[in-house]
């Protein structure tokens, strides 16, 4: 925490308050979180395709397996494998992509990479003996991380690529789920897994004219190389004689800025609001990191992270960036003894500002023009928005080819030659969309894309159209043998570091169906006093951060500037973020006890 100083000159809490409200009003604007529905824009939804592999043509498959996972990222490959290690034969992944990866697939702009520390991101490095070569990961690094842990436990040969599953629905006759898909696929399957990932849909803003652009235009998570030239570490040689307009600063569009400033003649980059950027310090891995490396590293490492990011104390910081540094500060101000509330909420306040000014500070050392650099610094406090952290993007303003443009309420429209802001027209030949993907929160029956459809007809949907209700947030009653991988909104818990959450999952889902199998379980349904108990659980959990939300920059993190529209229902397992690791011993002792606390369990001879 050196260099943070809540008493330095010049803080004021009244005019920082002014000052951060008034660039969030800038930004609460009518219309600001209208999106574009790519399933059915018949402008747009070209933006789903893949340009990274050909589809191949292939029979309808019609099949009994034991397990359907939905999603080939690393939630599902994960899932699959921990199913193997339980014994399970047959298995079957089903993916949109073309390949495994998930939003590993999909990302593939140039200077993609993970700003979750390698060590700690990537999977199963001890199982497949593997180092990363960076201290974060390129995204082609980590795509095929994936792909050699789906061979390893052989989940691609029986894997439906290029096909999204259209229905599930559950069969109380034959105790199975019977899976569509838009390929004419029937299969059916004793358990079902939905590894759908938490930030699976591309968000696309709905400006007015833009289908109108005369020019190319791509969304970021569907790059169009055979554009721009080049690939993901090598010069996009296509674009030396073309301007380009990037919208989009999130951690999408701040990695490809600097390729596209070295390669583009010209470069606009819309922004709405800035992001807060931190050092990536991103290296080489020592060639000694291995040495000495006990068995379980990764999970303590894991654990070290963790713990910091809750505010646990440890002995050494492992990881040593700026999650550990800043935002695991920001996240757990201090608490001294008898210190009153009111104390503690402008003591938090205070150190929140400093954290901030460390990274105006930053915007100013790196960037050489004022007046660019001001409208780069981030003005407000730090969890309104995810952080990102990067080392070649603000230097990417000093090229004089590179043009920030300021529109803090949005683009006001394209025409056929380009944006237009503020009345100037910005000709270009190139529009990039840099814009993400719907919000973690996106609930899951969203998130899935087709019914999902239980006992008696109900729909997940219907179901939780008020909110989740589950057990644990990986199963619910009236699905049975339904998995659900846990993750934000579905009441399990929130990680920065979403793989751990993904290990644990696959985890349970593996050790589950594997002692469902072994005690001769055909069905199981969650018992309605426990999604009762469990929901209850969440809901008296809950914190209402409105209050501190509603002055943050609207952004995914506060529902576009509306907190006070997030409900109970779909809270964590413990306050804020959740309590991972009370959240992992009980899905480690549930398994421990093998006796099926919370389900309903039937046995069927006509189950196969």
């Amino acid at each position: 925490m050196s260099g943070l100083d809540p008493t330095a000159a010049g803080y004021d809490p009244e005019a920082v308050r002014s000052k951060y409200i008034a660039e969030r009003d800038k930004r609460l604007v009518p219309g600001r979180a209208d999106i574009r529905d790519l399933r059915t824009d018949e402008h747009f939804a070209r933006y789903r395709d893949d340009p990274f592999t050909p589809v191949i043509e292939r029979h309808p498959v019609a099949d009994e397996v034991d397990v359907v996972i939905v999603g080939g990222g690393i939630a599902g490959i994960l899932a699959g494998a921990h199913l193997r290690k339980a014994g399970i034969e047959r298995i079957r992944i089903v993916d949109q992509a073309g390949g495994i990866g998930g939003t590993w697939y999909w990302n593939r702009y140039p200077g993609v990479m993970c700003d979750i520390e390698s060590y700690s991101y990537l999977p199963m490095l001890e199982e497949l003996d593997y180092v990363p070569t960076r201290r974060y990961a390129f995204g082609e690094e980590i795509r095929c991380h994936l792909e050699a842990i789906a061979e390893r436990f052989d989940l691609v040969a029986d894997a439906l690529f290029h096909t999204g599953v259209t229905r599930a629905d559950w069969h109380e006759e034959t105790a199975r789920w019977q899976i569509s898909t838009d390929r004419g696929d029937q299969v059916s399957c004793r358990w079902y897994v939905l590894a759908v990932g938490i930030l699976n849909l591309l968000k696309l803003p709905a400006i007015a004219g833009m289908e109108d652009f005369a020019g190319r235009s791509f969304h970021t998570a569907r790059w169009d190389y055979g554009y721009t030239g080049g690939g993901p570490d090598e010069p996009l040689t296509s674009l030396a004689d073309k301007i380009v307009a990037l919208v989009g600063t999130g951690a999408s569009g701040i990695q490809c800025v600097p390729p596209l400033a070295e390669s583009a003649k010209h470069l606009y980059v819309f922004q709405r609001t800035p992001s807060a950027i931190g050092e990536r310090g991103n290296r080489p891995t020592d060639p000694d990191f291995a040495d000495g490396l006990e068995p379980g590293w990764q999970r303590d490492r894991m654990d070290n992270l963790q713990s910091i990011i809750l505010g646990r104390p440890v002995e050494v910081d492992q990881v040593d960036d700026g999650w550990t540094h800043h935002w695991a500060a920001v996240h757990n101000p201090p608490r001294h003894k008898g210190m009153t509330t009111a104390e503690y909420v402008r003591g938090a306040e205070a150190l929140d500002y400093s954290v901030m000014e460390v990274h105006r500070g930053r915007v100013a050392e790196l960037v050489a023009d004022p007046a660019t650099a001001e409208i780069l610094k981030p003005y407000y406090r730090y969890l309104c928005k995810r952080p990102c952290f990067h080392d070649e993007y603000l230097p990417a303003f000093n090229n004089p080819k590179v043009t920030l443009i300021d529109c803090p309420a949005g683009i006001e429209r394209i025409t056929p030659r380009g944006p237009v802001v503020n009345g100037q027209q910005y000709e270009v030949d190139c529009i990039i969309y840099g814009t993400g993907f719907e919000a973690e929160l996106t609930p899951l029956y969203r998130r899935a894309g087709h019914d999902i459809v239980g006992r008696g007809g109900v729909t997940l949907a219907d179901k939780w159209a008020g909110g989740s209700a589950s057990l644990f947030g990986m199963m619910s009653r009236g699905f049975p043998n339904l998995f659900v991988m846990p993750a934000p909104g579905q009441q399990a818990v929130v990680t920065v570091n979403y793989t751990q959450l993904a290990v644990l999952g696959a985890e349970f889902v593996g050790g589950a169906v594997g002692l469902l199998e072994k005690e001769g379980v055909d069905v199981f349904d969650v018992s309605a006093e426990a999604e009762e108990a469990w929901t209850q659980k969440i809901v008296d959990s809950f914190i209402d951060g409105s209050a501190v939300m509603s002055a943050c920059t609207p952004s995914r993190i506060n529902n576009e500037g509306h907190p006070e529209a997030m409900n109970p229902r779909n809270g964590n397992y413990g306050r804020g973020m959740g309590d991972w690791f009370a959240y992992r011993d009980l899905l480690e002792h549930w398994l421990e006890a093998g006796d099926f606390e919370g389900l309903e369990i039937e046995e069927r001879s006509t189950a196969s």
